[in-house]
């Protein structure tokens, strides 16, 4: 039997839980970002902006606010590629959140 590495994913100012999975698939380090599956977030609270961006290697993202119970709000925090390099896959249709952002709290067990 194998143990799996499960990551959990905080905000940290209200302690609300954003994603919890297995790290892999489910929940994928890759550049010191988290690149997370829709069935692995908690709750549905990232909301899609206007504003896109182009990575040149990685492709057409774009930026994500989260919005908590209550009206607190993080701009810009998370992105979700669009348009994705069909080389990573892990990445297609994820969002992605920045694995050094302070408002972020990252726990493995």
């Amino acid at each position: 039997m194998t143990d799996k590495v499960q990551v959990r994913i905080w905000h940290e100012a209200s302690g609300q839980l954003l994603a919890e999975g297995p790290r892999g698939w489910g929940i994928t380090p890759f550049e010191g970002n988290y690149y997370i599956r829709k069935k692995y977030l908690v709750a549905n609270l990232f909301r899609n902006t206007p504003i896109p961006g182009l990575c040149p290697y990685k492709g057409l993202y774009h930026w994500l606010n989260l919005v908590l119970p209550g009206g607190h709000r993080e701009d810009m925090l998370a992105w979700r590629y669009l348009i994705p390099n069909p080389l990573i896959p892990f990445m297609a249709f994820r969002i992605g959140l920045p694995g050094n952002h302070p408002a972020l709290r990252y726990e493995t067990r």
